[in-house]
Parts: structure tokens; C-alpha cells; sequence
């Protein structure tokens, strides 16, 4: 071999790259961040059922009774959760009122009837409603100004507001009036006793 031959064999020997990792210490890695998400899930889930231990002292929902009458209004949308009155991050998670979920909202005379499929439905009798607005934004969802349907009521000794929004995003105004007039004429015939 000619010294030219010897010299290029060791520049090509140079210019090879080195072992970056080694397998098992990717491994362990990929092992230990797995861990460390199924941890952080396991914290997430031990804080949610504590926010519902904390909330027990709210009685059961109320059920939608046999022969409602015709609807006033009804939409298609999804329910982005509850929290206390006034206090748009103070999510309420008992008796599944922090689930998002698809929605059917009716409105008649009797009340207000929220159907969830997958989770669980209620009523809020008309003398529980308190008021609507638009608003934009609840625990875990922000949208444009108005973009929310926003629906105050009481349950037990707690004001809630519940967080709607339509398939038809122009339905909201119209909710919102229906809603607020039934509150006034409840008002005005309590006041009237």
C-alpha cells in the first residue's frame, strides 16, 4: 500500500461518525417520560375528583318531568361546562357539571331542559332561572365577544352559570331575551303574592 492509499483509508476512518446514543439509554428515556405523563395525568385526575369532594354539599340535579310543555325555544350546540355565578374560572365538576359534551337546550314554559348525550341531562325549573347573557368566555373555553350563551340559575344555596353554544351562533340573542323575560314575568307574579 502506498502512503497516499494509507492516508486517504485514515481520513474516510475520521470522517465516519460516532455513536450518538446508545440504544438503551433511549429507552430508558422514552420509559421515564412515559412515567412521568401517566404521573402528571394520575395528579390531574386526583385534582378533579377533589374539586368534586369539595362541591358534594350540591344536591342532585334535577330531573325534566313527564309532559313539558310546547317548546319556546330550542337549539343544537355543545355545553361548555358550569361554574359558580360571577365567577367564570371556578369550574363546578359535581354531578358531571364540568363535562363538555354535545347538547339539546329546550326552553317552555316549565323550564329549561338540557339533554346531554354521554353525559348527564337536567332540568332547571323557570323559577330557578335567574338570567341570560352573552358572554365570551368559562372555565376552559374562550370565544369572540358573544360568542357564548351564558345562563344563570340557582341550585340549592349556589347561583351557577352554565356555558352554551349553538350550532347557529345568531340563536343567542334571541335566547338570551327569552330567557330574561321569563325571569322579569316570575319576578313581577312573586312580587304580585
Amino acid at each position: 500500500m502506498t502512503p497516499a492509499v494509507i492516508q486517504l483509508a485514515a481520513e474516510a476512518a475520521e470522517r465516519q461518525s460516532a455513536e450518538v446514543t446508545s440504544f438503551g439509554a433511549r429507552i430508558a428515556w422514552v420509559i421515564g417520560l412515559a412515567v412521568f405523563v401517566a404521573f402528571v395525568y394520575w395528579l390531574m385526575r386526583q385534582g378533579w375528583k377533589w374539586r368534586g369532594a369539595l362541591q358534594n354539599d350540591l344536591p342532585e340535579l334535577p330531573a325534566a318531568p313527564d309532559g313539558l310543555p310546547a317548546h319556546r325555544l330550542a337549539l343544537t350546540g355543545r355545553y361548555h361546562g358550569s361554574t359558580t355565578a360571577g365567577q367564570w374560572l371556578d369550574r363546578i365538576v359535581a354531578h358531571g357539571l364540568g363535562l363538555r359534551s354535545r347538547v339539546e337546550l329546550t326552553l317552555t314554559d316549565a323550564g329549561l331542559d338540557v339533554v346531554r348525550p354521554g353525559a348527564n341531562d337536567f332540568f332547571v325549573p323557570a323559577a330557578q332561572l335567574r338570567g341570560a347573557r352573552l358572554d365570551k368566555g368559562i372555565a376552559g373555553k374562550v370565544l369572540t365577544e358573544g360568542g357564548l350563551l351564558v345562563v344563570t340559575w340557582a341550585h340549592g344555596d349556589k347561583l351557577i352559570d352554565s356555558g352554551f353554544r349553538s350550532d347557529r351562533a345568531a340563536e343567542h340573542a334571541a335566547w338570551v331575551e327569552a330567557i330574561n323575560l321569563m325571569n322579569q314575568s316570575i319576578t313581577t307574579e312573586g312580587a304580585e303574592r
